[in-house]
């Protein structure tokens, strides 16, 4: 008997018992099916929460003087406009940033609510990314003439001037009247873990010094030309503050990297747990085929009794329960990889319209293979016991 007649001979046994075949193939459609999912859930979370990360200011290095309650600091620890300039000049650093934070009030209604002046430098909207949705951004002569203009929040916006447009309305903080030239919002939400909050101004740099008396800068960002020069422009930019600096002064640098890192673990650790679940999945089912395959040989003892005698080889018997064993668990690996496939493409018109879901060609190589594999490594203890059995035994058997 050649290997086709053997195949032949495997598929009608099945044909015999479809519903025995398609129950007991139902763990390895879960199984190969939550493989895909898991691993295409698992890309696409990492893509949008490492984008959602990214997104806060690409490649970022943001630098803070460490203050120290318990004793006080002189004004020459504090980082000035020369500091961003000499930063600019480090190599990799494409652009940088300043800012400094001023709390104030505003009135609104008869009544005072608290506002965050925010005085930044050029190139902080280039950095931070800001989204400007009404009138502009500041530019080179608002920074130069100290322009009493700012952009607010569009929750702030909401909140004072409610369905009007704000641009070109003046708004009194304090002592000082300024007139709005911008609504804006960051490119992502960070939920008050930037220095930008709900109730923020931006306004120039050089107009702070009318409410601090000095151009002091409490935060710089810096921007690296590639993720790669992250590393090198955060050391360089802490040697070259300590250095213009008196020696007691402690600078935190911060950068993003970290937290991409974190996440960049959370999901593998996340997905490598959920792969392990779908092993199980697929474990399971290997042992329902043994079991389903052990019953099928001892109600065929005779019929394996009867090829045997004939003239069946041990090798024919063994491979035809393993063929059977492989279309059971092969045939389930398609049907699961199909609906792994099927369900991210059917959401995919539900999601938003810059969420992709991608499906990873790896996770349906791995699905079928593991799902076959199992198929194969389950079937073969009924398989060999089959081709195993004595025909004289076999055809006593009733």
């Amino acid at each position: 008997m050649d290997i086709r007649e053997t195949i032949s001979v495997a598929i009608d046994a099945l044909r015999a018992n479809k519903l025995r075949a398609i129950l007991t193939s139902l763990g390895v459609i879960i199984g190969s099916a939550s493989i895909v999912l898991v691993v295409t859930v698992a890309l696409t979370s990492r893509k949008f929460v490492l984008s959602q990360i990214e997104a806060v200011g690409s490649n970022l290095i943001q630098v803070e003087l460490v203050q120290r309650p318990d004793k006080p600091q002189p004004l020459s620890y504090e980082m000035t406009l020369e500091d961003l300039e000499a930063v600019r000049g480090i190599p990799n650093v494409i652009e940088v940033a300043g800012t400094r934070e001023l709390p104030m009030t505003v009135v609104v209604g008869g009544v005072e609510r608290p506002v965050n002046l925010v005085g930044v430098t050029a190139g902080y909207q280039a950095i931070r990314r800001l989204v400007v949705l009404r009138g502009r951004y500041l530019d080179a002569g608002d920074m130069e003439m100290r322009s009493k203009v700012c952009l607010i929040t569009t929750q702030l916006a909401d909140r004072i001037f409610g369905q009007e447009n704000p641009v070109g309305r003046p708004i009194r903080m304090g002592e000082l009247t300024f007139t709005v030239i911008g609504v804006f919002r960051e490119r992502v939400e960070t939920f008050g873990l930037s220095d930008i909050q709900e109730n923020s101004v931006i306004l120039p740099f050089t107009l702070m010094k009318y409410y601090t008396g000095v151009e002091v800068v409490r935060l710089l960002d810096a921007q690296a030309a590639r993720a790669e020069d992250v590393p090198s422009v955060e050391r360089q930019v802490g040697q070259l503050l300590r250095a213009r600096h008196p020696s007691g002064a402690e600078y935190k640098v911060l950068t993003l990297t970290a937290i991409l890192n974190a996440a960049r673990n959370i999901s593998l650790a996340l997905t490598i747990v959920l792969i392990i679940i779908a092993f199980i999945a697929l474990v399971i089912s290997g042992v329902g085929i043994m079991n389903i395959m052990l019953v099928t040989v001892t109600e065929r003892t005779r019929e394996i009794g009867i090829r045997k005698a004939i003239g069946a080889a041990r090798r024919e018997i063994l491979y035809q329960f393993l063929i059977e064993s492989f279309l059971i668990s092969g045939g389930g690996a398609v049907l699961g990889i199909l609906i792994g496939i099927a369900v991210p493409v059917t959401i995919q018109s539900f999601l938003p319209g810059n969420l992709r879901v991608p499906v990873s060609p790896l996770s349906v190589i791995i699905a079928f293979v593991v799902s076959c594999s199992t198929g194969l490594f389950f079937g073969y203890l009924p398989a060999n016991q089959a081709a195993s059995l004595q025909p004289v035994e076999s055809l006593r058997y009733e």
